[in-house]
């Protein structure tokens, strides 16, 4: 990675001449806007490195584009490396060691030293991971386990699961009042670094500040925050994180994680998960366990080659790319899209619920739409590609890397079209004059975490509602993507 350029991408301030929002003129301006911005792009080149079609993709943050340089990594890796070297890659072509060295490429990403990163298995596994050595890390006395309320499902159901094996129990309290719940009771809290829902970005240096102060250890899930934005794990002394690579570092569909853990919590780091790829001699084979030191000792059993080498050769995409200019353009791409919201939707067919505040907001705009679902189908048939969260939320998310200006116009007309604001007035998506009728902001219903240990805290009002658990009859609609 490279030093941060100047912030060319910071976003344009109207002035007092700025046309009336839904008039040509204030669509000419903003077409003014998106071609001055992206010719100033420091990152326009980086678009290149990647395989894009004419579609307007704005859901890196379910599942990143393809970088062009994995097709041919991997076509070597499986002619040479598999097909001619066979079993002598695991040492000739680094096979073996393949999960700390791809951990210390994602380190800089993140704001960590070399050596503190392993990268295996699913977000899920590693979640379980980190909470159970963390609980185990923590004093006797030490019982309570702290969870974002409004987290992501997996991340409350592992929770209780850590809960009921260690004979802890689970407190579901809002992001916001993490800090001030943990007490002498708490263990460890695991919070999302950005909420995936409404893309509020939750203040990791603080709340970690302040649950050390309460004598607790913080766990930090990065899968909305890595690759969009500088996160500073070493700097803010966070104690374990874990994170995905299929979202903002575009590692491909079931890429695998990654799990942190502090350099001076290593030799206190017992994983409930002790296989043979963590320990000191794994091919000594010994019937008791020994753990290895430093980041293996969160390793599992034997890792996802084709998956970690595809990662491998995404993350080259990052050369010469410093995470200052992708929060820069992140940001100007975010207030840049909300201006053209303002300006072109119709009035009350949507409603950011995406915080305005640059220090509350990761890399997503999140709009609160009456029949989010069937408004995002016809998107997505349009060549705008977002998804959406049950019962009413669309989700954009922005890949600083290859998204434009330009793109985030596009996408705001073609959504204005289908909520029946061009020049017909038709209601293409189908929604009828209930359309209109946003609700207000709701409770959030908490996460339905399968024990009868957790206890809840309110939810504050302004969290986006939790959508409906499928029904078996239901299958996954391809518009509603990944987390």
């Amino acid at each position: 990675m490279s030093e941060p350029t100047s912030a060319r991408t910071a976003r344009a301030q109207p002035d007092s001449g700025t046309p009336d929002p839904g008039t040509p003129a204030a669509a000419d301006d903003l077409a003014a806007r998106a071609a001055a911005l992206d010719a100033a792009d420091p990152l326009a080149a980086v678009r290149d490195r990647f395989v894009l079609d004419d579609a307007v993709y704005l859901d890196g943050n379910s599942l990143g584009a393809l970088s062009a340089g994995v097709l041919p990594r991997l076509a070597d890796v499986v002619t040479r490396e598999w097909g001619e070297l066979r079993i002598r890659s695991w040492d000739e072509s680094g096979w073996w060691t393949a999960p700390e060295r791809i951990g210390d490429r994602i380190a800089p990403l993140v704001g960590a030293a070399p050596g503190q990163i392993v990268v295996g298995d699913s977000t899920s596994v590693n979640v379980f991971k980190a909470l159970v050595a963390a609980v185990r890390m923590a004093p006797a006395d030490r019982t309570e386990i702290l969870v974002d309320a409004a987290t992501f499902p997996t991340d409350g159901y592992i929770a209780a699961s850590a809960a009921r094996l260690t004979g802890h129990t689970v407190r579901a309290v809002p992001a916001a009042g993490i800090a001030e719940a943990a007490g002498e009771r708490t263990a460890v809290a695991l919070v999302n670094h950005v909420d995936y829902r409404t893309g509020r970005l939750h203040d990791l240096p603080a709340v970690t500040a302040a649950l050390h102060a309460a004598g607790a250890l913080a766990v930090w899930d990065l899968c909305h925050s890595a690759g969009a934005l500088p996160v500073g794990l070493d700097a803010a002394g966070v104690d374990l994180a874990v994170g995905c690579t299929y979202k903002y570092l575009n590692g491909g569909p079931g890429a695998p994680a990654y799990l942190y853990v502090r350099r001076e919590l290593q030799p206190r780091f017992d994983s409930p998960l002790p296989g043979w790829n963590s320990h000191a001699d794994p091919f000594g084979m010994a019937p008791d366990y020994a753990p290895a030191d430093g980041a293996p000792r969160g390793r599992v059993g034997t890792p996802e080659i084709l998956s970690l080498l595809a990662l491998d050769a995404a993350l080259d995409v990052w050369d010469g790319v410093a995470v200052a200019d992708v929060r820069a353009k992140s940001l100007a791409l975010t207030d840049f899209f909300l201006d053209c919201v303002a300006a072109l939707l119709p009035p009350g067919r949507a409603e950011s619920v995406t915080p305005a505040a640059h220090q509350e907001r990761g890399s997503q705009v999140s709009l609160r739409c009456a029949g989010a679902g069937e408004v995002m189908r016809e998107l997505t048939a349009r060549g705008i590609v977002g998804d959406y969260r049950r019962p009413d939320v669309l989700r954009f998310g922005f890949t600083p890397l290859y998204t434009r200006y330009a793109d985030a116009l596009r996408a705001v007309r073609v959504l204005a079209d289908v909520l029946g604001a061009g020049a017909s007035g038709a209601d293409p998506a189908g929604l009828g004059d209930g359309a209109s009728a946003l609700p207000r902001a709701q409770a959030a219903a908490p996460v339905d975490v399968p024990s009868s240990s957790v206890r809840r805290e309110a939810v504050p009002q302004e969290s986006v509602p939790q959508e409906a658990v499928p029904r078996e009859s239901e299958s996954l609609d391809a518009s509603e993507g990944t987390a």
